[in-house]
């Protein structure tokens, strides 16, 4: 009985989801000019763009669901996966890359075991890399969430991770 409760209740959640998405595209008038906002509106409201999310915003706009596919894969803000509660991001920047980011990376992979785009099983970190984070002074960087940590190094990561 309880399954059945909660499955109704993620139901009619998704659905309440879906009419968000749908009042957002209404917003913007369906214009394909507006698909990026759209996107984004989207991705706040839901979480991540599944292909599933993607064909509904298809139909809405009445695009070919390659295009809406098209737009989110190019660039890098968009998931089509589950994203965690708190992601990660790595300077790979000549900097920090230089300075051991790469050993930053390896670690982490080895503590969170997942790979880099990837996120825990528990949904707590999704792992990424970037090409610099602007903080190259500050060489080994990386940014949790909006937080960016300095000079990190392998035995310095268990202590931030254990914060969040």
């Amino acid at each position: 009985m309880n399954e059945i409760q909660s499955n109704n209740c993620c139901e009619s959640t998704n659905l309440s989801k879906l009419e968000q998405i749908e009042s957002v595209i209404e917003l913007y008038k369906a214009k394909p000019s507006n698909l990026i906002q759209i996107l984004h509106a989207s991705q706040q409201i839901y979480g991540y763009l599944p292909l599933e999310i993607q064909e509904f915003i298809a139909s809405k706009m009445k695009m070919a669901v390659s295009e809406i596919s098209g737009v989110v894969s190019f660039y890098s803000f968009f998931s089509t996966k589950p994203r965690g509660e708190h992601t990660i991001l790595i300077c790979m920047g000549t900097a920090c890359y230089v300075r051991g980011g790469k050993k930053l990376v390896d670690e982490l992979q080895k503590q969170l075991s997942i790979e880099i785009g990837d996120t825990t099983e528990d949904g707590k970190f999704t792992l990424e890399i970037a090409r610099c984070i602007g903080a190259c002074g500050l060489a080994p960087a990386m940014m949790i969430d909006k937080t960016v940590y300095k000079s990190v190094n392998p035995n310095k990561l268990k202590s931030i991770l254990a914060k969040y």
